[in-house]
């Protein structure tokens, strides 16, 4: 039977700086609501003999649903923010009623969010920008035999911070890659200064 998994609210940073209004009540519904669909569908899928979702998408994709459903979700349970519905525009989320039809290719008001499971937030970007950035860290069992006695996946870190382009070091691009930027030492030291949710 697969497990359900429950955000440990004991886990947040009461001291962590939050913007826009934003609750630890908001990351945490975001996050539960993200391991209660797995729950649903990984049940389902198990039922019918196949591997669970998060075992079935690459890493890349993993990382894209994830940051998808977190930023609808946070949009939905935050005061002020929305979804930005500008396609591939800049933030995910942007200030509500900020922006004509609440979207915008690049706005100054917002919260970034990146997914990854490289423990720390490590997360390369399209480009160094001055942003309220929000990674969220995750860890997917593959591991663990018999598969069926697999973790859930879970939520291990959640940083937010607000970083500057100067904060970024950008990436060598390869003769056929994508220019990206990453936070440098400082920057990663920055943006890990005001963690939010620690396992």
């Amino acid at each position: 039977m697969i497990p359900r998994n429950v955000v440990d609210a004991s886990k947040f940073n009461q001291d962590a700086i939050l913007p826009y209004e934003l609750r630890r009540e908001d990351f945490q519904m975001a996050m539960q609501d993200v391991y209660d669909f797995f729950f649903d569908v990984n049940s389902q899928l198990t039922k019918k003999g196949l591997r669970r979702l998060d075992e079935m998408l690459r890493p890349a994709i993993m990382s894209g649903v994830l940051s998808d459903m977190l930023t609808a979700s946070l949009a939905k349970h935050s005061r002020v923010l929305t979804e930005n519905k500008y396609f591939n525009g800049h933030p995910d989320l942007i200030v509500q009623g900020q922006y004509s039809e609440n979207s915008a290719k690049a706005a100054t008001e917002g919260v970034e969010i990146k997914t990854t499971r490289k423990k720390g937030g490590a997360v390369d970007t399209h480009g160094a920008r001055n942003q309220w950035m929000c990674v969220f860290v995750y860890d997917v069992d593959n591991k663990t035999e018999p598969a069926r006695d697999r973790r859930p996946m879970t939520f291990v870190q959640v940083f937010l911070n607000n970083v500057t382009i100067e904060d970024f070091r950008k990436n060598p691009r390869g003769e056929l890659g994508t220019r990206t930027a990453t936070l440098d030492r400082d920057g990663i030291s920055k943006l890990r200064s005001n963690w939010l949710y620690k396992l």
